[in-house]
């Protein structure tokens, strides 16, 4: 997995590049805990590139999510592919995470 941070404003954006599994997991958990540790607390995942996740991937959003809640905070995720949103809506997660077209869409969301 590969993560492309950027910001603009007060919005973080990653781009997730390949892999979302347990390898590549801890990498993940590690950076969106620290932003949101340092105060983040928009976050839009850009899944444009992202190949695969496992549930190693799922509980980190899942985590993140949770972490966000006290300070009203949330993640979007954007320019998902088919498959990978298969995986978001029989999990439930789409339920809780917004999912939208595009990047404009996630920072619109804001």
């Amino acid at each position: 997995m590969k993560l492309i941070q950027n910001k603009q404003g007060d919005i973080h954006i990653f781009k997730v590049v390949g892999r979302l599994d347990s390898m590549t997991a801890p990498q993940f958990d590690e950076v969106l805990m620290q932003i949101i540790g340092s105060g983040g607390s928009k976050l839009v995942i850009d899944c444009e590139d992202l190949e695969y996740i496992s549930s190693a991937g799922l509980r980190v959003l899942n985590k993140a999510t949770k972490r966000l809640q006290p300070e009203a905070g949330k993640i979007v995720l954007c320019l998902m592919v088919d498959y990978i949103r298969e995986v978001f809506e029989i999990a439930g997660f789409d339920t809780f995470l917004p999912i939208v077209g595009t990047l404009d869409d996630a920072l619109g969301a804001f």
